[in-house]
């Protein structure tokens, strides 16, 4: 997991040739005017969905982990903590599910929450078990861009 601002993103450019295209694509396109979905980079290997919602409490967060894609979490407005774990402290709570490339995993150990604020990103490996869309005090909304990048 990295978890760095806008302004340093030039420093991990060179973590991969498909991580560079989708921090590229932060550094190089107003998010702020995006609609809501996906929008390709390079087809099904690179792609960002644009999302917005308000965040939740930690009781109702789940903790999730993919097994084909790194995720690039970036705010573009609000803030929220994103909790992070590695997958070794967590159990499955729901099964692998290959079209969504997602599973909820649980745990009984503590984990990390990380202030997210807008100008931040956060890159994602499959070994990051995260939970995205947490309160930090009451409920606000947030704006956000996931690039998603084949492993």
């Amino acid at each position: 997991m990295i978890k760095n601002s806008l302004k340093y993103i030039k420093n991990y450019l060179n973590l991969s040739d498909k991580i560079r295209l989708g921090l590229e694509y932060l550094m190089q396109n107003n998010l702020k005017l995006l609609e809501n979905g996906r929008y390709d980079i390079s087809g099904d290997d690179i792609y960002v969905n644009i999302q917005d919602y308000n965040t939740k409490p930690k009781e109702n967060g789940l903790w999730e982990a993919h097994r084909k894609y790194i995720d690039i979490q970036y705010i573009i407005e609000g803030s929220e903590y994103i909790g992070t774990g590695e997958i070794e402290n967590f159990v499955t709570e729901e099964s692998y599910n290959a079209e969504r490339d997602v599973e909820f995993l649980k745990t009984d150990k503590p984990q990390d929450f990380i202030r997210m604020n807008g100008g931040d990103f956060m890159i994602l490996f499959p070994q990051d078990v995260h939970m995205p869309q947490i309160s930090i005090e009451n409920s606000v909304y947030v704006k956000k861009a996931v690039i998603k990048v084949s492993v």
